[in-house]
């Protein structure tokens, strides 16, 4: 629904013509009462009601509110002017908010309740539960995000969808699951970037939850819009908050992690140690300190590679005799 900007009378000049209808009203009563004329009462009582009616005209409206306005079930039109209005006495006003509001997926809050007396009986709380959703391979993980919205089109939130806030949070919900299970957890963090526009699919095959958490939040965020814009909501900022592996396979994981990183590690210090090895090698060559046949050579290498690639200090083994015996 289109949003039509509604445009009211000022508050205070209908204000003074309030005081002077209620001096009106005085001056006939007084009247009434000195000429002891009971006819006038038949005036006198209707303007009292109307003049007691008109009040629910006036409206004030804050920074950043909204006033969806009907009248008898028919929309009027959306004041977001800030001041001191007067409108139609009958027209049925909805409050909405404009304010920039976050929240986070997956956090349940627990409000604080009190006795007759007032006395706190539980403190207000707040609980994280992140989603629990499997990602593109099938690996269970949790994940949790932070959603930064606001209302921009006020006749949507109130008319296109029963509650919408509530709206909101549920629809981020779907999305994130959506999104995670569209991504594997970890992938290549050097895979190229995908092409703007390319197809959902080849998106996620380029990127991963982990290692590239820009592009996800990025389009964390388009999929929020496209869920939340029939409710009039803008999405200006989504962000992961939290992701983790789900507490059955975590352990598991954790292992194959060191041992990637363990792997990783060895084949670096064999690759130093190869061309300290072989810059060795050289060296000896080039200025005729030694001449070592093959045997030695493999000797020389066998040794060196110990000691580089040792954990722990090497014991050094003295050779009494020759290297033949």
């Amino acid at each position: 629904m289109e949003d039509r900007e509604l445009k009211l009378w000022s508050g205070w000049g209908v204000l003074f013509g309030m005081l002077l209808g209620l001096g009106v009203i005085v001056a006939l009563i007084t009247l009434a009462a000195q000429w002891k004329e009971p006819r006038l009462v038949w005036a006198i009582v209707p303007l009292a009601v109307l003049w007691l009616v008109a009040w629910a005209g006036f409206i004030v409206n804050g920074p950043n509110q909204a006033r969806v306005v009907q009248l008898f079930g028919k929309y009027v039109g959306t004041l977001r002017q800030t001041g001191f209005f007067y409108g139609n006495p009958l027209y049925w006003r909805t409050r909405v908010s404009l304010r920039v509001r976050t929240f986070e997926t997956g956090v349940n809050k627990t409000d604080e309740k009190k006795d007759a007396v007032g006395n706190v009986l539980v403190q207000a709380s707040s609980h994280r539960q992140p989603l629990k959703v499997n990602d593109k391979d099938g690996t269970p993980i949790e994940i949790a995000a932070v959603v930064v919205w606001r209302v921009v089109n006020a006749a949507g939130a109130v008319f296109q969808v029963d509650a919408y806030e509530e709206f909101v949070k549920v629809q981020a919900d779907a999305a994130l699951r959506n999104l995670a299970s569209r991504y594997s957890y970890d992938g290549d963090a050097s895979a190229p970037p995908a092409v703007a526009g390319a197809h959902p699919s080849a998106v996620s095959d380029a990127h991963s939850l982990r290692g590239h958490i820009e592009e996800v939040a990025a389009q964390l965020k388009v999929d929020l819009q496209v869920r939340m814009r029939q409710a009039g909501v803008e999405v200006l900022e989504s962000r992961i908050s939290y992701l983790a592996y789900a507490q059955e396979i975590a352990s598991a994981m954790l292992q194959r992690q060191q041992a990637g990183a363990i792997i990783a590690a060895r084949a670096k210090i064999v690759e130093g140690a190869v061309g300290m090895v072989e810059h060795a090698l050289q060296m000896l060559s080039e200025k005729n300190i030694i001449e070592l046949d093959g045997e030695r050579k493999a000797a020389m290498v066998s040794n060196l590679l110990v000691v580089l690639c040792s954990h722990s200090a090497p014991q050094p083994v003295l050779n009494t005799g020759t290297l033949y015996n």
